[in-house]
């Protein structure tokens, strides 16, 4: 549990409050774009060095997912309060995020080993951090580009992002089907 790549994990959970700290106690849309920059460029680093420490570890799995759930989670429901993230964008991070989490608190709740995270949802990750970090600089910096941008690549993140959910309820059933009693037949008992 106490290993390099948890701590990574676990510090990035620990810059969401100072995100919302500078978005809502100081009213620095920039500053906390740059916590949020921070937060999603560092996603990859605690997989790494998993990886390459061996330090591979089932809470690892679950703490990874969970940070980057939080973190744009806040972001994006931050960045709706404050008029940063549109509206339509925000709506929809949010309903599939709330699809995920239902769904792996299904999973969950059935005993059902968790799902791996599968190529395309790290980079509709990536570039749904991406995105929303750049509205934030867009509004903080006055850079109309930037919100053009943003949308862009929010466009291809929640493409990617709904795109694999489709899989994920086939790795879901596939999980569930090998988990699931096996009936037996009452003559054979």
């Amino acid at each position: 549990m106490f290993t390099v790549p948890n701590l990574v994990s676990t510090a990035r959970i620990l810059l969401v409050p100072l995100f919302a700290y500078l978005l809502f106690g100081r009213d620095n849309v920039t500053a906390a774009g740059w916590v949020l920059f921070v937060i999603g460029s560092t996603d990859w680093i605690d997989g790494y060095l998993a990886r390459r420490l061996n330090q591979v570890s089932e809470f690892g799995k679950a703490l990874d997912p969970i940070a980057d759930r939080l973190a744009v989670g806040v972001a994006v429901l931050g960045g709706w309060a404050e008029n940063i993230v549109p509206d339509v964008l925000a709506a929809l991070i949010v309903a599939r995020e709330l699809i995920v989490s239902v769904g792996a608190g299904l999973l969950a709740w059935m005993k059902v080993k968790r799902i791996d995270v599968r190529r395309a949802g790290k980079r509709a990750t990536a570039a749904l951090y991406a995105a929303v970090t750049w509205f934030f600089f867009a509004e903080g910096y006055s850079l109309d580009w930037l919100g053009i941008l943003a949308w862009v690549v929010a466009g291809i993140g929640l493409a990617l992002a709904y795109g694999v959910l489709p899989a994920y309820f086939a790795d879901a059933k596939r999980l569930r089907s090998r988990t699931a009693p096996v009936e037996q037949d009452s003559d054979q008992v």
